[in-house]
């Protein structure tokens, strides 16, 4: 099963680094990265396959919100097919 999940947020040092981490201490395996820098702002995506995790997607998503407040980022995680439903018009 795969996710994807958004980073957003004032540009600092380590924020790949932090997520990528936590994100492999969960079971998360990163199938494909895009990054930019918009000025003083940091925008990720990442596609990552869930189905090795050990944990549940809805406790995923409680725990990449608490993540991103710790570090000063917006990180949300979605199921594909809900992140695909929602950006299709």
């Amino acid at each position: 099963m795969r996710a994807v999940v958004t980073v957003t947020g004032k540009d600092k040092k380590g924020i790949i680094a932090k997520v990528s981490a936590f994100l492999s201490e969960k079971g998360v395996n990163i199938e494909d990265i895009s990054q930019t820098i918009l000025q003083e702002y940091f925008a990720m995506i990442m596609l990552v396959d869930i189905s090795e995790s050990n944990t549940e997607l809805a406790k995923l998503a409680k725990d990449c919100e608490e993540l991103g407040q710790s570090i000063g980022m917006s990180i949300r995680i979605q199921h594909e097919a809900i992140f695909d439903a929602m950006h299709n018009i």
